[in-house]
């Protein structure tokens, strides 16, 4: 099997549990470290699915990785080959593919429901799932680019995921692991601090609480979302 991309935009958000699981099911994957100005590859071809990890960035911002990467996106739609996008990389998608990346109302970070709608495609990603406790770090949103359907939703940010075929973009995050939530916790002190008077921003003491058990329960969720998405490839 050709080997699944990963793309990196910061150091300290990587692949976590998707590359735990990829590991399980001997599935083979690269990393592109973007954070490194590794360059984008110029074809899908080597590959047999698109990850893109989250990032401090915005989608919007000038940098010259975005247009090609957005290019390699749009790409691996045309050539079917399966899509897996987290925070930023789910706003990634949804540009390349004609939707707007803005501010969301409020910025929410740390722990928070979130919702399963009650569709056809929201089932085939979750089952009976009605809802789960993900995690989230983001000040931006995206809309549901054409053609895709919204699968989960969140008090305090509507579009949390939408699918199209193969393809599954999210705007929380699923492939937390429990040392990444403790470097971002302390690497990002000043975003908690500066963004303290949202109702949806957690201290570092709160997501840090309960951790372990968190974590697990995600990787719960996760572990239906890659199962479904590794049949694509």
């Amino acid at each position: 099997m050709k080997p699944v991309v990963i793309f990196r935009h910061a150091c300290c958000e990587g692949a976590g549990y998707l590359g735990t699981f990829l590991a399980q099911h001997a599935i083979p994957w690269c990393e592109v470290r973007i954070d490194k100005g590794e360059p984008v590859p110029a074809s899908v071809a080597a590959y047999s699915g698109i990850v893109l990890m989250g990032g401090p960035m915005s989608v919007n911002d000038d940098l010259p990785w975005i247009p090609p990467l957005l290019g390699l996106i749009r790409e691996a739609v045309q050539q079917d080959v399966p899509l897996l996008g987290h925070c930023l990389g789910g706003q990634l998608i949804s540009k390349a593919l004609g939707g707007t990346v803005r501010q969301n109302r409020v910025k929410e970070i740390g722990w928070g429901e979130v919702s399963v709608l009650d569709n056809s495609h929201a089932r085939q990603w979750f089952g009976d799932l009605q809802s789960f406790n993900s995690f989230h770090w983001h000040g931006e949103t995206f809309t549901i680019p054409d053609g895709a359907t919204q699968i989960l939703a969140s008090p305090y940010c509507e579009n949390q995921a939408y699918v199209l075929g193969k393809h599954i973009g999210f705007q929380c995050h699923i492939e937390m692991m429990p040392e990444m939530v403790k470097v971002w916790t302390e690497n990002w002190k000043a975003d908690i601090a500066n963004s303290a008077s949202s109702p949806a921003v957690q201290s570092a003491s709160h997501m840090l609480a309960n951790l372990e058990h968190d974590c697990e329960r995600l990787h719960a969720v996760a572990d239906r979302v890659y199962a479904r998405w590794i049949t694509g490839l």
